[in-house]
C-alpha cells in the first residue's frame, strides 16, 4: 500500500471517529488547533506567518491546555498534503487561509464533514464548509481609498492603478473604487493593470505608466508592496508631478512613512493579516464554548467581515506594529 493511500485512509477513519464518537470538546482539558497557511511569499503572507506564530505564543501563555500545530505550503497541493497530515493527528480545529479556492475545497470539507470545527480565513471555498468564515471588507477596501484620492485631487485629477492578481477579491477592489470615482467627472482613471501584488510588477508597471502618460496627479497601488515598487520607479524618473500615491495592507513600513509625514505617501488603507490570530482566537473561543466579550449569544458568529479602516496621521501610532514582519 503506497504512503499516499495509507493517509488518505487514516484520514477517513479519523472522520468516521470524529462522527461515530464524536469528543465533548466544551467540556474537554485538551484542545489541539491545526493551522495551515501559505508559505510567506510576499509581505502581506509574511505577515500572515507572523501573526499566526504571536497569536500561537499568546494563547499557549493564557491555556495550557491548548495545543497547536502550524504548517506552511508554498503550494495549493502541498497544503492539501498537510490537511491530510492535521487529520491524522486528531485536531479539534482547523484555521485555514487557502492558497487557493478549488483545490483546497475537497480536503478543508472533509475535514468540516468530520466534525472539526473550521475556520476558512480571507479567501474563501467553492463551496461552504465552515463554521466560520472571517476575511476583509475587499469592496470596503477599494471604497475607502477612492475616496480618500477623490478627497485630496479635491475632485479633479488623473489617476492610474496597479491592481493585485486578476481574482475575485480583486475584481472587488478596483470595482468598488472605479465605483467612487464615477461620482468625480473631474477624474479621469488613465490605466489600469494587474501588478499581481509584487514590488517588481509594481516598479515595470509604473515604469510604463511613466513613460506612456506626460501628466499623472495620483497613483492607487492597491497593495504596500506594489507601491514599494512604484515609488522606486517615480524616484527614478526624476519627475515631480504625481500628488499622492495610495498602497493598501496596512505595512508597517508604509504606516512609518505616514508617521514620519511623507509628502507622498499620507495615507494607507487595512487589509489586516492579523486576522489569522484572531481566526486562531475565534478557534479556541469555539471549542471552548466561551463567547465573545460583549456578545450575549454564546457561539462565535459564522461570519465575520473585518472593517477596511483608512490609515492616516491622525491614527497611524494605533496600527503602527515595529516588530512585525510587515
Amino acid at each position: 500500500m503506497n504512503a499516499r493511500r495509507l493517509t488518505a485512509i487514516l484520514v477517513l477513519l479519523a472522520a468516521l471517529a470524529g462522527l461515530i464518537c464524536p469528543s465533548p470538546l466544551l467540556a474537554a482539558d485538551r484542545i489541539k488547533i491545526g493551522v495551515s497557511i501559505p508559505s510567506a511569499d510576499h509581505g502581506w503572507t509574511g505577515g500572515v506567518v507572523w501573526w499566526a506564530k504571536k497569536a500561537i505564543d499568546d494563547w499557549k501563555k493564557k491555556d495550557k491546555d491548548a495545543e497547536f500545530v502550524l504548517v506552511t505550503a508554498e503550494s495549493a497541493q502541498k497544503q492539501v498534503n498537510q490537511i491530510e497530515g492535521l487529520m491524522v493527528k486528531q485536531i479539534n480545529a482547523l484555521v485555514v487561509l487557502p492558497h487557493d479556492s478549488a483545490p483546497l475545497t475537497p480536503v478543508v470539507k472533509q475535514v468540516h464533514d468530520g466534525g472539526v470545527y473550521t475556520i476558512v480565513v480571507d479567501r474563501g471555498l467553492t463551496k461552504p464548509a465552515h463554521d466560520v468564515y472571517i476575511a476583509g471588507d475587499n469592496p470596503g477596501f477599494g471604497r475607502e481609498a477612492g475616496r480618500f484620492i477623490a478627497n485630496e485631487l479635491k475632485g479633479k485629477g488623473r489617476v492610474v492603478v496597479l491592481e493585485g492578481i486578476p481574482c475575485v477579491i480583486n475584481t472587488e477592489r478596483v470595482e468598488a473604487f472605479k465605483e467612487v470615482m464615477k461620482k468625480h467627472r473631474g477624474i479621469r482613471i488613465l490605466d489600469s493593470q494587474p501588478a499581481h501584488w509584487s514590488t517588481q510588477k509594481g516598479l515595470e508597471i509604473m515604469e510604463t505608466f511613466l513613460q506612456k502618460y506626460r501628466r499623472i496627479d495620483a497613483v492607487w497601488a492597491g497593495d504596500d508592496d506594489v507601491l514599494k515598487g512604484a515609488l522606486q520607479a517615480y524616484k527614478e524618473s526624476g519627475r515631480k508631478d504625481v500628488k499622492l500615491f495610495l498602497g493598501g495592507g496596512g505595512s508597517k513600513e508604509v504606516i512609518k512613512k505616514i508617521l514620519d509625514d511623507d509628502p507622498q505617501v499620507r495615507a494607507t488603507v487595512t487589509y489586516p493579516p492579523n486576522m489569522v490570530a484572531t481566526a486562531i482566537s475565534l478557534a479556541v473561543k469555539g471549542l471552548r464554548g466561551t463567547p465573545i466579550d460583549g456578545f450575549y449569544q454564546r457561539k462565535v458568529p459564522s461570519k465575520i467581515v473585518l472593517s477596511s479602516e483608512l490609515v492616516t496621521k491622525k491614527n497611524a501610532k494605533l496600527y503602527y506594529e515595529p516588530e512585525s514582519v510587515y
